[in-house]
């Protein structure tokens, strides 16, 4: 299953089941098919000139609908195994300096961290430094050309979401 990151709160001109999770500040995701079928989707169940709208179970393509839950299932149970994103992530902005120096709180299940970054136009994180288990760590890329993060590293591998630092 290809799944695609788009960077919009929700669709045009009809909401979505995580909007709700946001506004109370909670992480949240929405799945939805690439090419709805407006007939059948945001529509309540009537017969028009012959044609059939609503949602109705018969127009639902359950197999698909199986592999979305599944690609849910997969994304919770890494971040239930993963530890805690750090705390109070903060980069140094005291001095002009190529290098970038973090400082972090720890978490519990965590045993180590990563310093991650990727150029401001790129949407994913593409380079990043296992720093250990430390609270603070420098690294020799500037601060002014990337976007930096800081993760939590398990024992078993799996890593926390990024936190973006805040100017200290």
């Amino acid at each position: 299953m290809s799944v695609e990151v788009i960077y919009r709160l929700d669709r045009y001109l009809r909401g979505g089941d995580h909007r709700p999770f946001l506004e109370a500040g909670y992480a949240a995701n929405r799945f939805t098919e690439p090419r709805e079928d407006f007939a059948h989707q945001h529509q309540d169940v009537r017969v028009q000139s012959g044609v059939q709208y609503g949602d109705l179970a018969q127009f639902c393509d359950f197999y698909y609908i199986s592999r979305v839950g599944k690609v849910n299932a997969a994304a919770m149970w890494s971040l239930a195994n993963a530890p805690d994103r750090p705390k109070n992530v903060t980069i140094e902005t005291t001095a002009l300096t190529n290098d970038s120096t973090f400082f972090w709180g720890g978490v519990t299940g965590a045993i180590g961290y990563e310093v991650v970054w990727r150029p401001t136009d790129q949407p994913f994180w593409t380079h990043y430094i296992e720093v250990g288990d430390v609270r603070t760590a420098t690294v020799k890329v500037s601060k002014d050309n990337v976007e930096f993060g800081v993760r939590s590293v398990g024992e078993n591998g799996y890593r926390s979401p990024a936190v973006f630092p805040f100017p200290a």
